[in-house]
């Protein structure tokens, strides 16, 4: 079978063609992911709503919603085979989603905007679900070197992603301001159960957070991942986020026959 390995800005994935297949993709993505260490797994099928279908797992065999830089990734790949062009609109398990190819290289996508935005679902860290059934994330602003503190907040992130007050878990996001509008991110995901190099929908709740906390200049923010940098647009009004763009890069890294 032939399996794309890519990436977005280090989050990275094993990618497969499985239109018209009958699969049992939790065991290929605990395979495939075993084979490079990727975070996750995708698989594109038919859709009547959208160009293609997403079927996308964590590297251990679970299945997810959906993923920022997989979204990216998956797009890329669907223009690179001819099934979607420039604009692509992918089904997911947390509703559609649409992209945007600006170069060979880089994509935009439109996240789903959150339908639960606490912040202070705990104390300080803030909860947000995007789309629906939400993608959970906890995001709390530290107060330090993030990437440089990062071996001593293992074990208090991996705490938090299965604290009881997140009833499906939660990725767990970190987030360092550097400027008004810049950030670095940190990420705990969860069916990684570890570090990941970046999350894109994990980036866009940082986003989400700060626009609600009115810290959001221009209501753009960069962020910083130890993967890639990501650059996200939010759009709202009355305190509800209407509108959570993202853009950064896509990287295609080699393909196997497995």
């Amino acid at each position: 079978m032939k399996v794309t390995y890519m990436n977005g800005a280090g989050n990275d994935f094993m990618v497969i063609d499985a239109r018209g297949k009958n699969l049992d993709f939790s065991k290929l993505a605990k395979e495939f992911c075993a084979v490079t260490g990727a975070d996750g797994f995708m698989a594109v099928d038919h859709s009547d709503k959208a160009d293609f279908r997403l079927h996308f797992y964590n590297s251990d065999g679970t299945r997810a919603g959906m993923c920022g830089n997989g979204a990216r990734c998956i797009c890329r790949f669907a223009h690179d085979l001819g099934i979607a062009g420039d604009a692509v609109t992918v089904e997911t398990d947390t509703g559609l989603v649409y992209g945007w190819r600006l170069d060979e290289n880089r994509y935009r996508v439109k996240l789903n905007s959150p339908t639960t935005l606490e912040l202070h679902r705990k104390g300080d860290v803030a909860y947000v679900e995007l789309g629906k059934p939400g993608l959970p994330h906890a995001v709390v602003e530290y107060r330090g070197d993030l990437w440089g503190d990062a071996d001593g907040l293992l074990e208090s992130m991996r705490a938090l992603r299965n604290d009881p007050v997140f009833p499906r878990g939660a990725n767990v996001n970190y987030y360092q301001v550097l400027r008004p509008g810049e950030v670095r991110v940190l990420t705990f995901e969860r069916g990684v159960e570890g570090y990941t190099l970046a999350c894109g929908t994990g980036c866009g709740s940082v986003a989400c957070v700060l626009w609600a906390k009115k810290q959001l200049p221009e209501n753009v923010l960069t962020t910083h991942n130890r993967g890639g940098t990501l650059k996200v647009t939010v759009g709202g009004e009355n305190g509800t986020v209407t509108s959570l763009l993202q853009e950064g890069p896509t990287e295609v890294v080699r393909v196997y026959e497995l």
